[in-house]
């Protein structure tokens, strides 16, 4: 037994007196490219990462809520029918959120009791919250009898609902595509995902059998994806379409951009559409170029894709920007922010032999910077979100 899943067992034999019927596991997620672009309709191509959010878990016969993670202090209590939202007004709000959706479209849920443990970096953009909540979701789907964690058209359900209760019950405003990543990733592949009508495609992502690495970049520049600024860029988003007559950006052609921006009313809303629009274009691109083994191509598009955010999405920061300008100057392929933004993780495409000193090169940046040293890891495509015990 894993190290971390085995702490997820200790955990919930301490705090509830009994061994778990079983513990499941979801992966955090690396987003290669399409950023805000979700809750546009657009395109995305995240991974799913090794590192995972375990919960241990038993069916309860009442309809009570008992749930403690490691680190995040005594056991907090809830009943199901009290879910809602703002209820609770703690972390506990991403697991308790996947419940209510759960009940609210008519599934037959259980109380529970829940130990979590996690190596997800957290408020780092990889996801963490998306793993709690997917890890519960496979969790509730087994102990329940639902049977939604069994195929792709029952994993689709679950990542809306999570993606529900994440909007309803945690009150942050994503798109659905981290909860995707978690549900319906594989190993070996990046997930080629339609947010219009959530149809995914697998994508070969094995960068060792081309000596590439995927390095991740946790700046350690606080992140959140409920604090205001998220919700702001997606207000933008809807006025725009308000002003353009569409019902999403996905609807404006590249082709068709600049006349488009000619309609609006503002620069700053000028400024989130084209990020939109060409954002959604290079996710086609660099699906192409992974097709062909083109990864010069998908580092361009890397970088291009963080300078668009940077500059028209206003989501980067000054930790953020020296990851990437170091990983750059260092000679990585591309690199760009991952994620929400304002803070969280950035993604260099580097080649073997060069990873070290890529490191080297961020880390002396972010000194000379005076900032915390960053967190590295290498990662690959890894599967989805299931039963481990």
């Amino acid at each position: 037994m894993g190290t971390t899943q085995g702490q997820a067992v200790d955990l919930f034999t301490a705090a509830f007196g009994a061994r778990p019927d079983g513990v499941w596991a979801a992966p955090g997620r690396v987003n290669l490219i399409g950023e805000h672009t979700d809750y546009n309709d657009g395109l995305a191509l995240p991974i799913a990462l090794p590192q995972r959010t375990y919960v241990a878990a038993r069916r309860r016969d009442d309809r009570t809520v008992r749930l403690i993670s490691a680190g995040m202090g005594e056991v907090q209590q809830i009943g199901l029918d009290d879910i809602g939202p703002g209820r609770p007004d703690s972390w506990a709000r991403y697991p308790a959120g996947v419940l209510w959706a759960l009940m609210r479209d008519g599934a037959d849920v259980a109380g529970l009791d829940l130990a979590f443990t996690s190596d997800v970096p957290t408020s780092a953009g990889l996801s963490s919250s998306a793993a709690i909540q997917c890890a519960v979701a496979v969790a509730a789907a087994d102990l329940c009898g639902l049977g939604l964690a069994r195929d792709d058209r029952g994993r689709r359900r679950l990542a809306q609902l999570c993606r529900r209760g994440e909007n309803e019950i945690a009150g942050a405003p994503t798109g659905g595509m981290d909860q995707t990543a978690s549900l319906r990733c594989r190993a070996g592949h990046a997930l080629y995902l339609d947010c219009r009508d959530d149809s995914v495609a697998q994508v070969g992502f094995d960068l060792a059998a081309h000596d590439l690495v995927l390095l991740v970049i946790n700046t350690r520049a606080a992140h959140a994806n409920s604090d205001g600024q998220y919700g702001r860029r997606r207000a933008d988003c809807e006025q725009a379409c308000r002003e353009l007559g569409v019902s999403s950006l996905r609807e404006v052609p590249v082709a068709g951009l600049d006349a488009a921006l000619a309609e609006l009313s503002s620069p700053r809303l000028c400024r989130r559409v084209r990020h939109v629009v060409t954002e959604i274009d290079r996710v086609r691109g660099c699906v192409a170029a992974l097709r062909r083994d083109d990864f010069v191509t998908v580092g361009r598009l890397f970088t291009a894709s963080h300078v668009c955010l940077r500059d028209d999405y206003e989501v980067s920061c000054p930790e953020l920007d020296i990851a990437v300008g170091q990983a750059l100057n260092a000679g990585a392929l591309g690199a760009r922010m991952t994620g929400g933004g304002f803070g969280g993780s950035a993604i260099a495409l580097v080649a073997a032999g060069r990873a070290e000193q890529v490191t080297a090169s961020i880390a002396a940046g972010f000194a000379g910077a005076g900032f915390a040293t960053p967190q590295f890891l290498q990662v690959v495509a890894a599967g989805p979100a299931g039963a481990v015990a």
